[in-house]
């Protein structure tokens, strides 16, 4: 594998942000350019633009977004989990 494909919670907070500013962006400037220009089409190629571009920032695992990597404990094992659990008198004596 190319990318390792981990983002920590920091990393996830932030491509939210990018994601809905980047495309919060685009739109305005490409209804902006579309009304002065009075042409839809260029405000929708901009716009899809915008949201490839936003894509490609946002989708791959950078780095950038795993700066902050969480720390997990090691696992515990209980006592239940070390020892079968064994029936009890009263059910062997049923059973029988």
């Amino acid at each position: 594998m190319w990318f390792e494909w981990k983002i920590d919670f920091e990393g996830q907070k932030r491509a939210e942000l990018i994601s809905q500013v980047g495309i919060i962006l685009f739109a305005v400037i490409g209804f902006v350019v579309g009304f002065l220009l009075q042409n839809l089409l260029l405000t929708f190629q901009i716009f899809g633009g915008g949201i490839f571009i936003t894509a490609l920032i946002v989708l791959p695992p950078w780095s950038f977004y795993n700066q902050h990597p969480i720390q997990w404990l090691p696992s515990v094992q209980s006592d239940q989990d070390k020892h079968e659990p064994e029936e009890s008198d009263e059910l062997k004596e049923k059973s029988t």
